[in-house]
């Protein structure tokens, strides 16, 4: 289990000086609204991409330019956040980790920049970090599960296959067995953080997904994956399927649906 995957404003604060914080909220709001003091902006739709690497990854040459220009290392301990509970930014950390990034120095901060603005200091002075060099390698570990896995793991009896979007997503057609958790169960809307862990797991066992069993995710472009799978990181599960290719390429390729 990896320590603080997901961490506090109070956390954040105390490290500044000491970790790369990336927002990758739209150009508009860092410049505008404000911002974490020292982070860099990385708007989401830089690292999204149709003909990428696979599924909906920007492609290793465009991902090895964005971190370099913003001035992270390849080991540097990485920050990111939003304003949407963490969605967008957890899409960044999978993205670095499907690239070579260190898991354990990947972070997803809690309760995304509201948490950061109520109690801490902002500013909307842009920093100049210094270029790296920055290159992707191999991952020790790949979570990236591919549709032939997806598609024998339907008969498996010890693996649970979720979905991720809303129950009306779901309804309309999902993959045969799936189970569905929307994304936005584990958060408080309150808070914009995560729910407490013992709320967490009584949520995620509700719908079979405990440490013991493996796990498949898949949404629509696997952007709401990101988040969940993040937040079964953080709680030490150790069996989880990434499927980056998700409901697109299923449709693409033909495979079966079922509706609610």
């Amino acid at each position: 289990m990896y320590e603080n995957v997901v961490v506090s404003a109070d956390w954040l604060a105390s490290r500044l000086d000491e970790v790369r914080v990336i927002d990758v909220r739209d150009a508009w709001e860092y410049d505008g609204i404000g911002h974490v003091p020292g982070a860099v902006s990385v708007p989401f739709e830089t690292f999204r991409s149709e003909a990428g690497d696979e599924g909906m990854l920007p492609g290793a040459e465009t991902w090895e330019s964005l971190l370099s220009d913003a001035g992270v290392g390849p080991d540097d301990d990485v920050v990111a956040y939003d304003d949407t509970h963490g969605v967008f930014a957890a899409r960044f950390l999978v993205t670095a980790e499907l690239y070579g990034h260190p898991p354990e120095r990947l972070h997803l901060l809690d309760g995304d920049y509201s948490a950061w603005n109520r109690d801490h200091e902002t500013t909307s002075e842009s920093p100049s970090p210094t270029a790296t060099s920055y290159s992707v390698r191999e991952p020790e570990h790949s979570p990236l599960v591919d549709y032939e896995t997806v598609r024998a793991a339907l008969d498996e009896p010890n693996t649970v296959v979720v979905d991720t979007r809303d129950p009306g997503e779901y309804a309309e057609g999902h993959l045969p067995g799936a189970v569905n958790l929307d994304w936005r169960e584990l958060v408080d809307d309150e808070t914009r953080g995560l729910r407490p862990e013992s709320e967490l797991t009584d949520t995620l066992a509700d719908v079979g997904v405990t440490p013991d069993a493996r796990v498949i995710l898949y949404c629509n472009t696997a952007r709401r994956i990101s988040h969940t799978y993040v937040v079964l990181r953080s709680l030490g599960y150790a069996d989880v399927g990434f499927y980056e290719g998700s409901l697109t390429e299923w449709t693409e390729r033909g495979g079966p649906l079922e509706t609610a």
